[in-house]
C-alpha cells in the first residue's frame, strides 16, 4: 500500500456514502458518534449542543461524502475536524457574534475557543493512542496509581509502565504545543 493511501475502510466507506447507502452512514455513526459527541461536549460543555453538533456533523457527512479528501488524513480525523469546526461556530454564535461566526474580535471568546480546542485535541489524542498507553495513563491519572501500582495492574514490569506513561504524556504534550488557531485535530489537513 502506498505511504499516503488512506486505510481500506476509509476508501470503501467514502464510496458507499457517495452511492447513498444508508447502512454506510449507520456504520459510520456507530464507529464515530462517541468521538463526535464527546469532543463537542468537551468544547461546548452542553449536552444538548453536543447532540446538535453530532447530528449536524453526520448530516454533513451524508450530504457531502466527497468533501472527505483521503490525501488529507483518515476519515476519523476528518470527522473530528468537522466536529471541531462546528463546535467553534456554535461557541461564537452563543457569544452573540451572529453576523459572522468566524470573525475573531472578542479576546475572551477566543481564549475560550483556544482552551476548548486544546481540551478537545487532548481528548482526541487520548482516544487515538494505542490501548496500552491509554490504559497506563488512565491508571496513573484517573485512578491515581503510581507507576509501581500501574505496572502491577497491567501485569508489566515497572520499566515498561514508566515507558508507557512517558510515551502517553509525550503524545498528550502535543495538544498544547501545536498552534491552536484554526488547527484541525492531528492527522487531518496535512500530508501523512
Amino acid at each position: 500500500m502506498a505511504k499516503n493511501a488512506p486505510p481500506r475502510w476509509d476508501r470503501r466507506m467514502q464510496q458507499r456514502l457517495s452511492r447513498g447507502e444508508a447502512a454506510a452512514l449507520g456504520e459510520m455513526y456507530d464507529r464515530f458518534a462517541a468521538l463526535v459527541h464527546s469532543q463537542a461536549h468537551r468544547m461546548l460543555d452542553d449536552e444538548d449542543a453536543a447532540d446538535l453538533v453530532t447530528r449536524e456533523v453526520f448530516a454533513h457527512v451524508w450530504e457531502n461524502p466527497d468533501a472527505y479528501d483521503p490525501k488529507q488524513g483518515s476519515m476519523r480525523a476528518w470527522v473530528a475536524h468537522l466536529t471541531h469546526r462546528e463546535s467553534v461556530r456554535r461557541l461564537r454564535r452563543a457569544d452573540g457574534d451572529r453576523d459572522d461566526p468566524d470573525d475573531p474580535d472578542d479576546p475572551e471568546l477566543e481564549e475560550r475557543v483556544r482552551r476548548a480546542t486544546a481540551a478537545a485535541r487532548a481528548d482526541y489524542i487520548v482516544s487515538s493512542m494505542p490501548a496500552p498507553l491509554r490504559a497506563a495513563l488512565e491508571l496513573a491519572y484517573v485512578r491515581r496509581r503510581d507507576y509501581r501500582q500501574t505496572a502491577a495492574d497491567l501485569g508489566v514490569t515497572e520499566d515498561e509502565a514508566r515507558r508507557r506513561l512517558r510515551l502517553g504524556l509525550q503524545l498528550l504534550s502535543t495538544a498544547k504545543t501545536r498552534p491552536l488557531e484554526g488547527a484541525p485535530p492531528p492527522g487531518y489537513g496535512r500530508a501523512l
